[in-house]
């Protein structure tokens, strides 16, 4: 499997789509559908039945998924691109934009 360019808990911004120019942290990736999950992103409307966690149920607010190419990983500030190069024997995610390692 290759190396993901966007991790869970990375700070992105949202390019395109109804929630264009929102900002929020990754909160799950799947990389099967290629989707991710940004936190106060794509927001649904969700009906629950009562069960023991929810006593009350109703209706809650969950953040949905937005396909990954949406979504851009923000360093200083800045949506950039990533890519990667090795340092040593490790491969690590760089920004495009500045030069400067991620992890």
């Amino acid at each position: 499997m290759a190396t993901s360019k966007i991790k869970k808990g990375d700070l992105v911004k949202v390019i395109a789509g109804k929630d264009k120019d929102k900002e929020g942290k990754v909160l799950v990736v799947n990389h099967k559908n290629g989707t991710v999950i940004v936190e106060g992103v794509n927001m649904l409307t969700k009906h629950q039945k009562p069960s023991a966690a929810n006593q009350e149920g109703g209706i809650v607010n969950v953040e949905g998924p937005i396909d990954a190419s949406n979504v851009m990983v923000v360093v200083d500030g800045v949506a950039t691109r990533v890519g990667f190069k090795m340092e040593g024997d490790k491969k690590v995610r760089v920004a495009k934009k500045t030069g400067k390692v991620i992890d």
